[in-house]
C-alpha cells in the first residue's frame, strides 16, 4: 500500500557497508523501520543521509506491506527544517537522548496521531527558543500520558509519590520517592516549556532524570537507560 505520512526520524541504524535500517514514527501508521538500500553510495542518497538524523521531521511517500517486514521509501522530504537544534550542542545532545529514550518507549505498530502531534509540536517548540533546561523532563513526564502511565495528580498534596501505581500517598513505602523527591517531582508535574526554566538547579535536574528513568523502568517491561545519559548529564552539569 502506497503511504504519504509524516514522520519523525527515531533511529537510523547502517547495515552492513552501504545500507540504513531507519525506524521512524509516522503520523498515519505508528512505528515503522525502512530499508533504504545503498544509502552511502550515489550523490542522490548521500544527501538523503541528511534527513535520517535523530528526530527530523520529515514528510515520506513509502510502500507499507504490513507485514511485519521492513517496508521503503519512495520519496522523501524534510516537513519543516530544523534552524537551531543541530548546531546547538545542548538541544543536539537532548534531541540524541531522546530520540533513544522514544527508541526504547514506542513499541506498538499502530496509529497514534494524538502522540505524533504532540512531538513534533514540542520539537518546533525547542528549535525556536533558547530557555530550554528543563524541556527533555517536561517531555517526557508528558510523554507518560500518551503511553498509559501519567501520575494521577488528584492527591497530590499528599507526601509521597508511589513510583509503581503512580499516585501520591500519605504512607511510605519502599517505592515511594523520599518527601524531598516528592516536592520536585510536584513542581515538574505543574511546569510547561514556557514555564520559568530557573526552578530547578543543576542538582536538582539530575535527580528528577534519575526519578523520570526509575518511572519508566517501572512501568516499561526490558526498558533501558539510553546510552547518552552520561552526555546529557555532563551536558547539564
Amino acid at each position: 500500500m502506497l503511504v504519504k505520512t509524516k514522520a519523525i526520524v527515531i533511529s537510523a541504524l547502517k547495515y552492513q557497508e552501504k545500507s540504513l535500517i531507519v525506524k521512524c514514527f509516522t503520523e498515519t501508521d505508528g512505528l515503522k523501520s525502512y530499508f533504504v538500500h545503498n544509502a552511502f553510495s550515489g550523490k542522490n542518497n548521500k544527501q538523503k543521509i541528511a534527513y535520517f538524523q535523530p528526530l527530523n521531521l520529515l514528510e515520506i511517500e513509502a510502500v507499507h506491506k504490513n507485514k511485519g517486514t521492513l517496508e521503503s521509501f519512495r520519496e522523501i522530504k524534510l516537513f519543516a527544517a530544523y534552524h537551531t537544534i543541530h548546531v546547538d550542542i545542548v538541544k543536539s545532545t537532548i534531541i540524541i537522548f531522546l530520540s533513544e529514550m522514544l527508541h526504547h518507549s514506542i513499541r506498538e505498530e499502530e496509529n497514534n496521531e494524538d502522540l505524533f502531534h504532540f512531538l513534533e509540536t514540542a520539537l518546533l517548540w525547542l528549535d525556536s527558543h533558547d530557555e530550554i533546561a528543563n524541556f527533555h523532563l517536561i517531555l517526557l513526564l508528558e510523554i507518560t500520558k500518551f503511553l498509559g502511565f501519567y501520575p494521577d495528580a488528584s492527591t497530590n498534596d499528599y507526601a509521597f509519590f508511589e513510583m509503581t501505581e503512580g499516585i501520591f500517598t500519605p504512607f511510605q513505602s519502599l517505592s515511594c520517592l523520599s518527601v524531598h523527591e516528592t516536592m520536585l517531582f510536584r513542581k515538574l508535574l505543574a511546569l510547561r516549556f514556557d514555564s520559568n526554566q530557573q526552578v530547578f538547579n543543576g542538582k536538582e535536574r539530575q535527580q528528577l532524570l534519575k526519578i523520570i528513568l526509575d518511572y519508566y523502568s517501572f512501568h516499561l517491561d526490558g526498558f533501558k537507560k539510553p546510552k547518552s545519559l552520561e552526555v546529557l548529564k555532563e551536558v547539564f552539569s
